[in-house]
C-alpha cells in the first residue's frame, strides 16, 4: 500500500489511475479538495477497495499520523501542492501554508512513523517529493538545460515555496536518515488538468470563441511532459531511485508558448471546424510579473540510472489531449464554477482581456 497526497488533482488523479492499472496495490488518497481537487477525476475507481479516499489537510498532523498508523504504507508520494504561478502572485500565503508548512508537517509525521517500523520496512520505505523545474529559475536561449546539480534560483512565490519544500525534504534525509527522493518535472499536460493552465485554458476559450490570451510576446519556452510519462517517471523513481537523490523528469519537447497555441489551434481547426481559423482568437496581453523566459530539463540521469524516458511525442499527445477535452465538455463545465470565473476575471482584467 502507498499513501498519496493530493490524489484528486490533475497529476495526483492520473498517478493513482496509472498506479491501480499498472501496479494494482492499494492507495490511500488524502486530498483537501480545494478548487483544483475533484473526486470526479477518480470516478472510475468508485467502489474499488484498492482506492481509499480521505478528505483532509496534510497540515492536520493527527489525521496524517492516524492514517499512517492504521494503513502502514510502504511509501508516501507527496503531490499535494498549490501549483499555479499566477495564483501565487495574487495570493502567496496559501502557497506558503500548503507547500512549505504542509510539507514540513507531512515529513515530520513520516519520520515519526518510519521510526516505528521494523528494520526491513524502514529500509524499503520511501518518501517521494514531487516538485517542479521552476525551482531552478530561468534559462537564457543558449544555456544548458537544468540538471540535478543546477543551483536553485526560484523567481515566483510558487517556485520559492516548492524550493523551500525540496530543501526540507533534503534536510530530513541528511539529518534524520529518512529515505527521501525528489523528482523535478517540467510542464505537464493531458486529461483532467484544471483549466487555469495554458493548454486547457486555450482549449476551453477556443471552443467558446473567446480570446486566447498569450502573455507578452509568447516566446517563453517550456519543456512539455505528458502526464502519463510523468506518472511512469514517478513510479520508476519510487521503485529504483536511490534515497537522498533527485531525478529530473522532462518531456524532451521544448516549445514556445505561442508555438503551443498555434499547434493547438491547428488541431482544433481539424477536430472542431467551422468559422474563422482558431488562431484568429490569439490575443497578446500584458506579461506576468517576473515571468521566467525558458525552462529546459536534462533527463539523462533518470534515463541512465532508472531506465525511464518519455514515450509520448508532443504533437500526437497534444492531439489526444484536445480530443479528451472535446469529449468531456461536461467535466470542463463542472470544474469551471463561479469561483473559477471570478479568478479568471481577476487575473486577466488588468491584462486587457475580458
Amino acid at each position: 500500500m502507498i499513501f498519496v497526497t493530493g490524489g484528486a488533482g490533475f497529476i495526483g488523479a492520473n498517478f493513482i489511475l496509472d498506479w491501480i492499472a499498472t501496479v494494482g496495490t492499494p492507495v490511500i488518497n488524502l486530498d483537501k479538495l480545494t478548487y483544483a481537487g475533484n473526486p470526479d477525476n477518480l470516478a472510475s475507481l468508485r467502489g474499488d477497495p484498492r482506492h481509499i479516499f480521505v478528505k483532509g489537510d496534510i497540515n492536520d498532523r493527527a489525521l496524517v499520523a492516524n492514517l499512517l498508523k492504521q494503513h502502514q504504507p510502504s511509501a508516501i508520494v507527496h503531490l499535494a501542492a498549490e501549483s499555479h504561478v499566477d495564483r501565487s502572485i495574487l495570493g502567496p500565503a496559501e502557497f506558503v501554508q500548503t507547500n512549505i508548512t504542509g510539507t514540513f508537517s507531512l515529513l515530520d509525521e513520516a519520520r515519526a512513523y518510519w521510526n516505528t517500523l521494523a528494520e526491513f520496512a524502514r529500509r524499503d520505505f520511501r518518501f517521494l517529493q514531487v516538485s517542479t523545474d521552476e525551482v531552478y529559475g530561468s534559462l537564457g536561449p543558449s544555456d544548458p538545460a537544468f540538471s540535478e546539480s543546477t543551483a536553485y534560483a526560484p523567481n515566483s512565490p510558487y517556485a520559492a515555496s516548492k524550493a523551500a519544500a525540496d530543501h526540507l525534504v533534503r534536510a530530513y534525509h541528511h539529518t534524520y536518515g529518512l529515505p527521501t527522493i525528489t523528482t523535478n518535472c517540467s510542464n505537464n499536460y493531458g486529461p483532467l488538468q484544471f483549466p487555469e493552465k495554458l493548454i486547457p485554458l486555450m482549449i476551453r476559450n477556443a471552443c467558446e470563441r473567446k480570446a486566447l490570451p498569450v502573455y507578452g510576446d509568447g516566446r517563453q519556452v517550456r519543456d512539455w511532459l505528458h502526464v502519463t510519462d510523468h506518472c511512469a517517471g514517478i513510479r520508476a523513481a519510487l521503485k529504483k531511485g536511490r534515497p537522498g537523490e533527485t531525478y529530473n523528469i522532462g518531456g524532451n519537447s521544448e516549445k514556445t508558448n505561442i508555438d503551443v497555441v498555434n499547434i493547438l489551434c491547428a488541431i482544433l481547426d481539424e477536430l472542431r471546424p467551422g468559422g474563422a481559423p482558431h488562431a484568429k482568437l490569439i490575443t497578446y496581453v500584458n506579461d506576468r510579473p517576473g515571468h521566467d523566459r525558458r525552462y529546459a530539463i536534462n533527463a539523462a540521469k533518470i534515463k541512465n540510472e532508472l531506465g525511464w524516458e518519455p514515450a509520448e511525442k508532443f504533437e500526437s499527445a497534444l492531439r489526444k489531449t484536445v480530443a479528451w477535452y472535446l469529449a468531456n465538455e461536461d467535466w470542463v463545465c463542472n470544474v469551471t464554477s463561479g469561483a473559477y470565473r471570478n479568478w479568471v476575471e481577476t487575473n486577466y482584467a488588468h491584462r486587457g482581456v475580458e
